[in-house]
């Protein structure tokens, strides 16, 4: 079977996405997943997204994601832009997108040539002497470094990932710098991948509401420094915890493809 995929990035977090409301492939294929998300042997990416018919009148599609080992993953924030971006190419939706991932309903936006996606609200930060621990749609440890640019994030990052209290289940891991009082530089370490990526959607919204529980800075927007580039966040600190929270970056189409299967 000859496959039509797109290639996205965000940041350079990059993505394959196929258009699977015609259920061309079974999710249930992790091999195929592992293999396409393959840089040597496949087309290369981050992880792998279907776009698929959603489940209720409320909704314009489905997310569904898979890291690039080939299993289906917690939300990735970036791809959540990116199938937003791809949705509107298809002419699924136009500037505004309301979709169902394994997280929850996220409602986005185009605007202005970037996506803001809504993420789900935060209610519980965990305080540590040495980091913070968030679940932003995924888990997130994140650390205060110095020297962020010269830090060993891939070996540092994936022996925090595997020990406790993560093991098995494991956590991302963000590294960050203050650059000013609302811009942070971050690298990180995400399972699944298990390496070092550009960037990562849920770790800068993790990073950007930690950050704000450290009281390493007040403003209620955040500008995200990350390899791939620049990202903000913006939310609403309440009684609850933290709501509103809005992910805005760009989205680009990188080329589009067939491969065989």
């Amino acid at each position: 079977m000859n496959l039509t995929f797109y290639k996205y990035q965000g940041t350079g977090n990059d993505f394959v996405i196929i258009d699977n409301r015609e259920s061309l492939i079974s999710k249930n294929n992790t091999k195929l997943f592992a293999r396409l998300c393959d840089r040597k042997f496949g087309i290369g990416a981050d992880g792998l997204m279907l776009l698929e018919l959603p489940e209720n009148n409320e909704d314009d599609f489905k997310m569904v994601y898979f890291n690039s080992d080939g299993n289906e993953s917690s939300m990735c924030g970036n791809g959540g832009r990116c199938l937003v971006a791809f949705s509107a190419f298809l002419g699924v939706v136009k500037d505004m997108a309301t979709f169902t991932a394994i997280d929850g309903k996220h409602k986005a936006e185009i605007k202005d040539g970037l996506v803001y996606l809504q993420m789900q609200n935060v209610s519980k930060i965990e305080k540590y002497a040495s980091h913070l621990f968030l679940d932003t749609g995924s888990p997130h440890h994140v650390a205060m470094v110095n020297n962020l640019v010269d830090y060993d994030v891939t070996n540092i990052g994936r022996k925090i990932r595997n020990s406790a209290p993560y093991f098995e289940i494991g956590s991302n891991v963000n590294f960050v710098e203050k650059q000013g009082e609302d811009i942070f530089a971050v690298r990180t370490y995400e399972r699944g991948v298990e390496n070092e990526t550009l960037s990562c959607g849920t770790g800068v919204t993790a990073v950007a509401l930690a950050m704000h529980t450290a009281k390493m800075t007040n403003k209620q927007e955040i500008n995200i420094t990350t390899p791939g580039g620049e990202l903000k966040v913006t939310f609403k600190q309440t009684k609850n915890g933290y709501e509103e929270i809005f992910l805005i970056g760009p989205a680009e189409q990188v080329f589009k493809g067939e491969i065989v299967c």
